[in-house]
């Protein structure tokens, strides 16, 4: 039996995330089990997160805020090595 996913910040954004992560070709796409590059959509992905950071500042909780940090920082990091 799955468990009723609950939509949060957090879900919001590791959903764009896990979107980024599977454009760059490190993960396959769950549906198809396919791996594929897509560095635009990967580009996008990271895009929407760093506009989410800058229209939500003050408004996150200060682990909601470092969370997101770290994790435009993380893929950023990926998407310069790939």
């Amino acid at each position: 039996m799955q468990e009723k996913m609950e939509a949060s910040f957090s879900v919001l954004i590791m959903s764009i995330a896990s979107s980024a992560i599977m454009a760059m070709g490190l993960a396959p796409d769950p549906q198809s089990g396919k791996v594929s590059k897509d560095k635009e959509l990967a580009r996008f992905n990271i895009d929407l997160l760093v506009v989410l950071q800058d229209k939500t500042k003050g408004n996150l909780s200060s682990d909601e805020g470092k969370f997101l940090e770290n994790l435009i920082s993380d893929l950023q990091m990926k998407f310069v090595s790939v």
